[in-house]
């Protein structure tokens, strides 16, 4: 499909990996595409680099006022709001003994709160145009990742809430689904101190052979889906895993 008459996209997390790969793959279907994120030079590059079907706006989306913002300018940009794409979301990952209670909360706060409060602020618009909200979640939910116990929680959260709101919101015809990816290239664990970006790719590559299909994924792969779920109009309450065959728990003799 060449373009869309789903126009109007408000994407988080716009300035790097799947949220960038979202938007670029969105604009090209014909998509009018708001970016947001707290790094103003990614978010330039990414928007200079779609052209003018593509707006960005540095912001907190924690933040109340900075939501707000965003939500006015993705509407007077995309002359209305067809979905928002929840792809916002920080790492936190410590064994259960060295847990953070602040940084607990914060992680939660970034990758469910922040996300629940934004698909509010959505909603008046999203009823308007029939549209969609879609979550990011993740191979966390599927397969155990030793100290990573933080960062599962908030996906399995992200999962109950995107089955809980879509039985709330079909009453207005507003759909809500998630993308469950398998490993991508992201800045997340390096932007969280886990790794340098070397030690990531190097990660990245080992988790190839745990994939059925033999490789990681790309952003783009991760956008076809989502593409699929905002224009899929009798589909709600629905978890895609998008995952390469990660999450089937593959054992390699």
């Amino acid at each position: 499909m060449e373009s869309s008459n789903f126009n109007s996209v408000l994407i988080t997390g716009g300035g790097s990996g799947i949220g960038e790969g979202t938007a670029r793959f969105l604009a090209k279907k014909g998509f009018r595409v708001t970016i947001c994120g707290r790094s103003k030079d990614k978010l330039m590059r990414v928007s200079d680099d779609i052209g003018s079907a593509c707006h960005y706006v540095v912001a907190d989306i924690t933040n109340e006022n900075e939501r707000e913002q965003l939500l006015n300018e993705a509407v007077e940009h995309g002359k209305g709001l067809n979905a928002l794409i929840n792809s916002a979301g920080n790492m936190y990952r410590v064994p259960l003994e060295d847990l953070d209670e602040d940084a607990l909360t914060d992680i939660f706060k970034t990758n469910v709160i922040a996300g629940m409060m934004l698909s509010k602020g959505s909603l008046k618009y999203l009823k308007k145009s029939k549209g969609s909200i879609v979550f990011i979640s993740s191979v966390h939910t599927k397969r155990s990742f030793s100290g990573a116990s933080p960062y599962a929680a908030t996906k399995g959260a992200i999962e109950t809430l995107t089955k809980v709101l879509a039985s709330e919101l079909g009453q207005f015809g507003v759909r809500v689904n998630c993308v469950s990816p398998g490993a991508v290239m992201s800045e997340i664990n390096v932007r969280a101190g886990l790794f340098s970006k070397e030690e990531n790719l190097d990660r990245m590559n080992k988790l190839a052979s745990e994939h059925v299909l033999g490789r990681i994924g790309t952003a783009t792969e991760i956008a076809e889906a989502i593409a699929y779920l905002i224009e899929a109009q009798w589909t709600s309450g629905s978890i895609l895993r998008v995952d390469g065959g990660l999450s089937l728990g593959k054992i390699n003799d």
